[in-house]
């Protein structure tokens, strides 16, 4: 039986609230190779992200990896910038036409708003899913442009659940085409739809590249392009990888940031006055150097991690001992953020939204965090979703400094609870901003 700060979820499952067990489980070493849950996120899709097997994860990473660093997206920013100006565009065109970031003033009721979703949250997510579509494809898709809740839009929302769909019921899946059940069915629909927008994109990209245009020449798969043109690589390993880029691609922290400043008036206050003292024409380096927005986005990652859910692995061969208990091999461990980032040992206070309390970042705190896993598998995109809410957050507060919350359309503090499963979002898909 285990108790305090860990719980088991099984005969041979355990969860730790233990920041020494997660420096165990994600140290650089990688003793602790991912459990089975990731073969079934995405039935038959392996990626850098999902591959248990070690001699692939390295091979894929190394071609990987150099494109998402800090230095190798220095060229991308340009491209970030753009689609966040965009984003800012298609917002303040509704801040025009609705005083908040909604798209209709035509809502009878509540339910009835299920249907508009052009808020910030909408807008972010086009945001991230057209920044990831240009920088790994040499295109974007497009959903800033057009607006439009498509059907891509909804798989983007609603991935995560499918996701823990097909992993809590695997069994399923396989009759699926027998036993009709409609949360099934949707589940394999989905993966069903985001094989064939990764093979789509890579599609569109050989087009691209074949007609000379110079945004395939510099992408965040142009080595993984290149060896498949070297016949070292399987146009189905490139495709599975896009696959997870486009998933990864879809996070809505940039929502979360929002949301809290806008919540916290004077936390809001601290950090317009600190963007104010920015040159006119500054660049991503001078943004990367603001202490106070550092010091925002890691609380936000901190309550409101994109990945909040376990991170499961196996214990390796001769077992091993984690918060005081003794685990033979094969043991599925896990920590997660959720729980880890909530530890009042090290965080007083800890529902408490307080940036400024990483002004002075002790040891325990620094150890708690999970945001974006850890060791040898540690996110790819850690770069690239740090650029992305510095660049957002600064310029949205320097066009909406006053920015608070909405309470138009029946928008409330309940609208942006988490909805969680291996991926976190709020639960009602929208948040509403108003600003002048």
């Amino acid at each position: 039986m285990l108790t305090g700060r860990a719980v088991c979820l099984g005969p041979r499952e355990a969860s730790f609230q233990d920041p020494a067990a997660a420096q165990i489980i994600h140290r650089i070493k990688g003793e602790y190779l991912k459990a089975d849950l990731y073969d079934k996120l995405i039935t038959g899709v392996v990626n850098v992200f999902t591959t248990r097997n070690l001699d692939i994860h390295k091979r894929q990473r190394r071609l990987l990896s150099s494109e998402m660093a800090e230095s190798g997206l220095q060229k991308h920013v340009p491209v970030v910038e753009s689609k966040i100006r965009l984003a800012l565009n298609r917002m303040r065109e509704e801040m025009e036409r609705n005083d908040y970031t909604v798209s209709t003033s035509l809502i009878l009721s509540k339910n009835e708003l299920t249907s508009f979703k052009k808020d910030v949250y909408h807008w972010f997510l086009s945001m991230a899913t057209d920044i990831i579509g240009e920088l790994s494809f040499g295109e974007s898709f497009r959903m800033l442009e057009t607006g439009e809740e498509n059907q891509y839009i909804k798989d983007m929302q609603s991935v995560a659940q499918a996701g823990g769909v097909r992993v809590t019921f695997p069994f399923l899946l396989r009759i699926s085409k027998f036993v009709k059940i409609p949360v099934i069915s949707e589940a394999v629909a989905n993966q069903e739809r985001l094989i064939d927008y990764a093979d789509q994109s890579i599609k569109r990209h050989q087009n691209l590249a074949e007609n000379a245009n110079e945004k395939t020449s510099n992408t965040l798969f142009s080595k993984l392009y290149d060896q498949v043109d070297g016949g070292h690589l399987s146009f189905i390993e490139v495709r599975d990888n896009a696959v997870g880029y486009i998933v990864a691609g879809s996070d809505t922290t940039a929502s979360a940031i929002l949301w809290l400043l806008c919540r916290h008036p004077d936390v809001r206050d601290i950090l317009v006055a600190e963007l104010r003292g920015l040159p006119p024409n500054f660049n991503y380096e001078q943004v990367k150097g603001l202490e106070y927005l550092g010091y925002v986005i890691e609380e936000t990652l901190r309550l409101y991690p994109a990945a909040p859910a376990g991170l499961p692995r196996l214990v390796p061969s001769g077992g091993a001992e984690l918060g005081g208990y003794y685990l033979p091999a094969e043991t599925v461990v896990s920590t997660q953020a959720w729980s880890l980032h909530r530890d009042p040992k090290a965080f007083p206070n800890p529902l408490k939204f307080d940036p400024g309390r990483w002004e002075h970042a002790t040891k325990a705190m620094k150890e708690s965090v999970l945001t974006f896993g850890g060791g040898s598998r540690v996110c790819l995109g850690v770069h690239l979703a740090r650029m992305e809410l510095r660049l957002a957050a600064t310029r949205f507060f320097l066009s909406f400094p006053k920015a608070t919350l909405s309470t138009k359309a029946g928008f409330t503090e309940d609208d942006m609870e988490p909805e969680m499963y291996f991926l976190l979002k709020p639960a009602s898909h929208r948040c509403l901003i108003k600003a002048n």
